[in-house]
């Protein structure tokens, strides 16, 4: 008898773990713990509107386009706020604690859909880090004091691009990665996150030209078995770098199309990496890639034996691809839904889900797939084989944010307000 009650308190023990797992995840970076827009909640919101499910919205000072970062009880996002650009922590109940400004010097890009306070913040549960279109990399503690500060373009070359710098560092471990690609710079740094100090630098050699040469995507991580990679994509190359000091390993381009070259095919929507997979999307509805890092060593363009699947066009242009489950989702910025499968590139449907602009990257929480429009409307779709809408969600304000998960919230930056949707 006793013997059995200790399997009965074991079991109660494991449940409740489990459940606390699946609502303790912090959203420490723009595409959530693993930089590939997945979370583990349960539980989350299907269906919101002012009336229902919204926990609080607290007004922000102005617009911007990047996603909350949220660790226990903080939720840090940048803003613009008149001629400046800002970082403001809120606790989770809503609260804002306090306002810093990052650096002057804000403006409207392609009217209000972004503008320098474009990067997102990232944080370990101690410091936070921001970026700004203006330069600016900035490490705070979590009372707003100021830690360090690089005046990037001072140091590495004046920006120049068309739509401004809008790539988001990459934390990981100890380190902040950069890559910098735009007319006066084609470089991958990697930063001491507690100092700012440069650990290394490597020049990404290219023969892109033009608008090309500039990239707005953020570098990831493909961590598979004993391969480590840091990779980055721009300047008509997806290029994987050593961890160590940046060295090239391997590099893939066949992102322009056949037999002509587009001087204006910039790259805004980041890979996204699976086990054995990294999913490259393009721009201007040109390829999808998928290719094998495993063993890939030098221009592996057309080494056939590297590449899952081509996928020629249909590609999103700013937001980036998401994999679950043996499945890529692909959104256009027209609203198209392209699912794939993972291994052979072959299309399980295509379906229009909202025929507005789309700038946030797909998350995949609970079993859906939430998809962010520059109107506001978030449509909800079941992750899977088969097609299914669940619901379509408009509180009503722009955004062009990517959605954040945590401990059962969602948490969606409008070009007003942060808003908590808990069901």
């Amino acid at each position: 008898m006793r013997h059995f009650r200790f399997k009965q308190v074991v079991c109660i023990l494991t449940i409740i773990l489990l459940s606390l797992a699946a609502y303790s995840e912090n959203w420490p970076n723009w595409r959530g713990p693993a930089n590939d827009g997945i979370s583990n909640g349960k539980g989350l919101a299907t269906e919101w509107s002012a009336e229902k499910n919204v926990l609080w919205r607290s007004e922000l000072p102005g617009t911007a386009a990047s996603t909350p970062a949220v660790w226990g009880e903080h939720i840090f996002v940048t803003s613009g706020a008149g001629s400046d650009i800002v970082l403001l922590a809120f606790n989770t109940a809503g609260k804002q604690l306090w306002q810093r400004k990052l650096s002057s010097g804000n403006y409207d890009i392609r009217q209000g859909e972004s503008n320098p306070a474009c990067p997102s913040p990232s944080t370990d549960g101690k410091y936070v880090w921001t970026y700004t279109g203006t330069g600016f990399l900035a490490c705070h503690d979590y009372a707003g004091n100021e830690v360090w500060k690089i005046d990037i373009q001072e140091k590495y070359g004046k920006f120049g691009m068309y739509w401004g710098m809008s790539t988001t560092p990459l934390l990981d471990g100890d380190r902040l990665y950069l890559a910098l690609m735009h007319d006066n710079a084609q470089l991958v740094i990697a930063f001491d996150k507690t100092s700012g100090k440069e650990i290394w630098k490597q020049n990404r050699p290219t023969d892109a030209r033009v608008e090309c040469l500039h990239s707005y995507a953020s570098p990831v991580i493909y961590r598979h078995g004993n391969t480590e990679q840091l990779i980055t994509h721009g300047a008509d190359y997806v290029v994987a770098h050593s961890l160590k000091d940046g060295s090239e390993i391997w590099r893939c381009g066949g992102l322009q199309q056949a037999g002509s070259y587009n001087n204006y095919l910039r790259f805004v929507a980041s890979p996204v990496v699976g086990p054995g997979l990294v999913v490259v999307p393009s721009a201007k509805n040109g390829p999808v890639l998928g290719i094998n890092p495993e063993n890939a060593r030098g221009n592996i363009t057309d080494d056939k034996a590297q590449y899952h699947w081509r996928m020629p066009s249909n590609t999103s242009d700013v937001p980036s691809p998401l994999v679950y489950d043996g499945l890529v989702y692909i959104c256009r910025e027209n609203g198209v839904l392209i699912c794939l499968d993972a291994n052979s590139g072959v299309q399980v449907y295509q379906q229009r889900v909202y025929s507005r602009r789309h700038r946030g990257s797909p998350l995949y929480a609970d079993g859906k797939i939430y998809l962010m429009a520059i109107d506001g409307t978030v449509s909800v779709i079941k992750a899977g084989w088969e097609y299914e809408l669940l619901s379509q969600n408009n509180l009503g304000e722009r955004s062009s944010a990517s959605l954040a998960v945590s401990n059962g919230v969602i948490y969606m930056r409008t070009a007003k307000a942060l808003y908590a949707i808990k069901e």
